[in-house]
């Protein structure tokens, strides 16, 4: 029904973004890749993709088409849901995502919280022929207040569904090593990191 919405970013959160068009707020679920495209912007354009359950008619929002066709062969996957294909998406980039499922890395996938070694197997059986890597990579932004990265980071996993405490302990886990990353890559090596437990 609803093909992109293009406004002004009202909030914006590494999980959510509300755009404001025509005097309404739509709140978009986002990847952490659409969450650097549209940070520090006023106004954004996101291709959309409706998920309509019995208890719940979500949006979806992608800063680009690539992004959101992955996302589509993503849901078609017996076992994956909205929710999940969020969060991988959030864990790799379109680029790196598409790379993993070709060269049939099963044990990327499967540290990638949610997914478990027959949802990654499925996975790529069933992507693998339909998901070609593409080339071009892109640019993340860096924040300079670390704390509020790292307070960000938290939160962002918290929401992802991780306890508080686990969340800051894979957070300060990665800044340890690599005080200066980015907010979007700092979340998405302290998902990896929990699969290396």
């Amino acid at each position: 029904m609803y093909e992109y919405i293009k406004g002004e970013i009202a909030e914006l959160t590494p999980t959510s973004a509300v755009i404001e068009a025509n005097s309404v707020g739509y709140l978009l679920h986002i990847s952490l890749n659409t969450y650097s495209a549209l940070e520090g912007q006023k106004t954004g354009k996101l291709y959309i993709e409706e998920v309509i359950r019995e208890d719940a008619f979500t949006l979806f929002g992608f800063s680009d088409l690539s992004e959101r066709a992955l996302f589509r062969q993503l849901v078609s996957v017996s076992g994956v849901g909205a929710n999940t294909a969020g969060v991988i998406l959030s864990s790799f980039s379109v680029q790196e995502l598409q790379q993993v499922i070709a060269s049939g890395d099963v044990n990327a996938i499967k540290k990638v919280k949610g997914i478990g070694l027959k949802t990654a197997q499925r996975l790529i059986i069933d992507l693998k022929d339909k998901v070609k890597p593409e080339g071009g990579s892109g640019v993340l932004p860096l924040v300079s207040a670390r704390n509020e990265v790292r307070d960000e980071a938290v939160q962002a996993l918290s929401i992802l569904g991780y306890p508080q405490p686990e969340a800051a302990k894979l957070v300060d886990a990665v800044l340890a090593q690599q005080p200066d990353m980015p907010l979007d890559k700092l979340i998405k090596e302290s998902l990896r990191q929990n699969g290396k437990k």
